[in-house]
Parts: structure tokens; C-alpha cells; sequence
């Protein structure tokens, strides 16, 4: 089974279901709200878990009801939360605009994601005992950049999703294995639109980028290797929150499972498939029957 450590942000989702996104100064009435367990840190852990994986959550959540929640579900997925720490004060959320296409417009306010600044010795063993290591930038950057390291040091394959998009510094790309980028924040990170030459430029920081293009599939370059465009299933999107993190749990199983990137990238590509078809984050995210049989 794939060990997966998961460093990462824990986040209540409230999330307002609309037929339109309001525009600045402007208000809409919603369908429906609700409350989700979410964060990409706690969403890629349960997809991962999902999926199959034997998956550690490190984190933090604050000591309110939604700290309670989020412990709960992430264990009802599976998923170890030894090393998810609870801190004083409010837990982090994430406020989620979904309109009627599926689309989606996010504000995450961090909260008890912001207490993780640096990491203990229990954190460090943890990661130097995986198969693969789960980063993203929800918490300080001081912490990512120490995971990294520490993943790096021990031959522990790290792949780094880069939202919330900022600039990424040295001592962090130095120790990535695959930079997961979203076609936006491809664009942001290296100055180019086109993904093809946002995926040139981005080989010149990492040895492989993985650019995941929505309804249009993904494009996998690696230094040395041909580019590749993987096309995406096609199905009607009714929430595309946590498609992102879906996939990346899911393709973290089956590469630690040794399974070849076209192979990994079409099972990874089904699970986010399953998962934009239902509303909500980790609440849609497929388990591994239900990704075998798509």
C-alpha cells in the first residue's frame, strides 16, 4: 500500500450554491448553502485515502465545532490524524462561490493553518517514512519549505500543487519532485499562457510539471522526455471544488503503486471525473471501486 504524507491546510468549506456569481458591488440570491470539510491539504489526504493510500494528515485545526469536524471526517476516510495538531482560536475556512456551471471563486482565510510555521521531530520522521509527499501553499511557507526538505533528504518523492499561487523561492522548487499547477497558476508562475511554454519554463525549476487543464485534460513534461497532453473524460461538471486535489491524491497512490505517468495520470484523471459530477470537496471524492469501474 502507498504511504502518503500529507502536509497541508485544513479548511471548513462554506459554500454558496448560485445560478450567477455576483459581480463587485453587486448581490444574488443563492440556491443553497452548506458547510464542508475541506482545505487541499485535508482534501488531498481523504482522496488519497480514498483511493487506496495508507495516508498521514500533518496539520492543524483550531479547538471549535469545525476543528471537531474536520478531525472526524478525515478519520472516517481513513486517514491518520496523530500528527494533526489542534491550536487555540478558530479553525481555517474557505468561502466558496459555486455558480450553476459548476464553476467556482474561493477566499480562504487560514486561521489555525497559520500555527504551522515550523515542524517537530515527530513531523520529520513521518515524512522520511512515506513513499510520497503532498505539499501545497496553504500554510506558511517556513513549513512547506521545511517538508520539503526533509521529504528530499530522505528520497521521499515530493510533488508540490502551488495554490494559492505566489512566487515560489529556490529553497522550495530545489527539493520538488512534480510541480501540479492549475493552467492559471502555470501562467502566473512562469509568464507564459500557452501551457506548453509555461511547462518550458517551469522545467528549468523542477525536473517534471504536470499542468492540469480542467475540462481539456492535463499536459506532463519532464526533462529529457517528450510532452505529453492527456485528454480528460467528458462529463457534466456540477462542482469543480476539489477536482484539483482529487486528482492529485489519487495520481500520489498510483505512482507510489509504480504505475507509468500515462497510466497514473488516466486513473487520476477518472477520480476527478467521479468527482465533478456531485457537489461539494472531499464529500464527492471517489473511492478506489468506484475509480477502477469508471
Amino acid at each position: 500500500m502507498t504511504r502518503v504524507a500529507v502536509l497541508g491546510s485544513t479548511n471548513m468549506d462554506l459554500v454558496a450554491y448560485v445560478d450567477r456569481a455576483p459581480e463587485r458591488g453587486r448581490t444574488v440570491t443563492g440556491r443553497e448553502f452548506r458547510t464542508i470539510p475541506g482545505g487541499k491539504g485535508a482534501n488531498q489526504a481523504v482522496a488519497a485515502a480514498r483511493a487506496g493510500g495508507d495516508v498521514l494528515m500533518i496539520g492543524a485545526v483550531g479547538d471549535d465545532e469545525y476543528g471537531v469536524r474536520m478531525r472526524e471526517n478525515l478519520e472516517h476516510s481513513g486517514v491518520d490524524t496523530d500528527l494533526l495538531h489542534t491550536a487555540e482560536g478558530p479553525s481555517g475556512t474557505a468561502h466558496i462561490v459555486v455558480d450553476a456551471k459548476g464553476s467556482n471563486a474561493i477566499v480562504v482565510i487560514p486561521g489555525a493553518n497559520g500555527t504551522m510555521t515550523a515542524l517537530g521531530p515527530g513531523e520529520v520522521a513521518a515524512i522520511a517514512e512515506a513513499d510520497l509527499l503532498l505539499l501545497q501553499l496553504e500554510l506558511p511557507m517556513s513549513a512547506v519549505i521545511e517538508g520539503a526538505r526533509a521529504g528530499h533528504a530522505q528520497g521521499v518523492r515530493t510533488l508540490l500543487t502551488p495554490s494559492p499561487v505566489q512566487e515560489l523561492p529556490s529553497e522550495l522548487l530545489d527539493h520538488v519532485d512534480l510541480l501540479i499547477p492549475n493552467e492559471h497558476e502555470a501562467a502566473e508562475l512562469s509568464g507564459y499562457d500557452d501551457p506548453h511554454a509555461a511547462a518550458e519554463i517551469l522545467l528549468g525549476q523542477v525536473p517534471a510539471v504536470l499542468i492540469t487543464l480542467g475540462s481539456k485534460g492535463s499536459l506532463y513534461a519532464a526533462r529529457g522526455s517528450r510532452t505529453i497532453h492527456f485528454p480528460a473524460p467528458d462529463v457534466t461538471a456540477v462542482d469543480t471544488t476539489g477536482a484539483g486535489d482529487t486528482f492529485v491524491g489519487a495520481l500520489a497512490v498510483a505512482l507510489g503503486e509504480g504505475r507509468p505517468v500515462p497510466q497514473a495520470v488516466a486513473w487520476a484523471s477518472a477520480a476527478a471525473a467521479l468527482c465533478v459530477q456531485k457537489p461539494g470537496a472531499s464529500v464527492s471524492m471517489p473511492y478506489r471501486s468506484e475509480i477502477d469501474g469508471a
